[in-house]
């Protein structure tokens, strides 16, 4: 495929945030400094980042048509199957974008390495050119990156780099039939967690924490020190992972099915008892939301997508 165009997916930092919410810089410095905050790191992490920026937005130009956009529009915005898409931000940004994406290829660049980890940035700003030159030329080394799909019964389907969410938006339990494979039963929980191999090392981890933790206050054999391993996964893996969340046991509700892999051959299938407030979000972005109340139904599976994640 001949690639033509760069697509330039760029996010607002903290302190263009805070402009936002507070009306002018003055505000916003007097709110964070009278909290107790350091005003300062706002500011050299929004001078950092607009300055990889500009840098990586004249270097762009120079190698094909670009067009910018700021994470907000991704929802609006159609990608063509040619572009060449390229973030610069934080993780997140790639786990927003790749959503909005049907195999586009993925440079993403981390604009200030000394300061953000960045797992899913293998590039700076100079290393990104090169590998942008590449990809145009149509000499793509990527990693092919699992998501999850759930689809409800109605067709509406919702799409996840990390980990989906479906439960109740509120603190309140939520009431649900879950079947997989030749197992169902009836559920009062805090709601379900399926997560992927990249999202395995982020929401899921902190399941096995507290299983562990649990286990180390009120074990009666102290003898051994027992330890449940946190699954990891590869980013390309064929399954996903799911844990259900404080389930309750009750006369109408079980917690014999709590956990388990979910592939192809073995979907999760979860309907909907909850008259109001059920949800289905993913990398959790509570706003962006499937309603997930009584009648429906979702099918929890691999997504036919993958994102392609450009590497070194």
């Amino acid at each position: 495929m001949d690639h033509e165009k760069i697509i330039l997916v760029t996010r607002k930092t903290r302190l263009e945030g805070l402009v936002e919410r507070f009306n002018t810089i003055g505000q916003a410095k007097f709110y964070i400094e009278h909290s107790g905050g350091d005003f300062t790191l706002y500011e050299r992490e929004h001078v950092a980042y607009v300055n990889a920026l500009s840098k990586l937005r004249s270097a762009l130009q120079r190698l094909a048509k670009l067009q910018e956009i700021e994470r907000g529009f991704l929802p609006n915005f159609l990608f063509a199957p040619e572009d060449v898409v390229v973030t610069i931000g934080i993780d997140g940004l790639v786990v927003n974008t790749a959503k909005y994406l049907d195999g586009q290829p993925v440079v993403a660049v981390n604009p200030d390495p000394a300061h953000i980890d960045g797992v899913l940035l293998p590039f700076n700003v100079q290393s990104a050119i090169p590998a942008v030159q590449k990809v145009l030329r149509g000499e793509v080394r990527a990693r092919q990156i699992s998501m999850a799909e759930a689809v409800l019964n109605d067709s509406q389907t919702l799409l996840a780099f990390n980990d989906l969410f479906i439960g109740a938006k509120t603190h309140v339990s939520a009431r649900y039939k879950i079947k997989l494979q030749d197992q169902e039963e009836h559920h009062s929980s805090s709601g379900i967690i399926v997560s992927t191999g990249v999202g395995s090392t982020g929401w899921l981890s902190s399941l096995f924490n507290m299983a562990n933790g649990m286990y180390e206050v009120f074990s009666q054999d102290k003898k051994h020190d027992m330890v449940l391993p946190p699954v990891r996964m590869k980013w390309e893996s064929d399954r996903l992972v799911f844990v259900v969340r404080e389930p309750f046991v009750s006369k109408t509700s079980r917690a014999e099915l709590v956990s388990g892999l979910v592939s192809p051959a073995a979907p999760l299938v979860i309907e909907s008892e909850m008259a109001e407030g059920g949800v289905i979000f993913s990398d959790g972005v509570e706003a962006d939301f499937l309603p997930f109340n009584s009648g429906a139904i979702a099918t929890v599976n691999l997504a036919k997508k993958k994102t392609q994640l450009v590497v070194e």
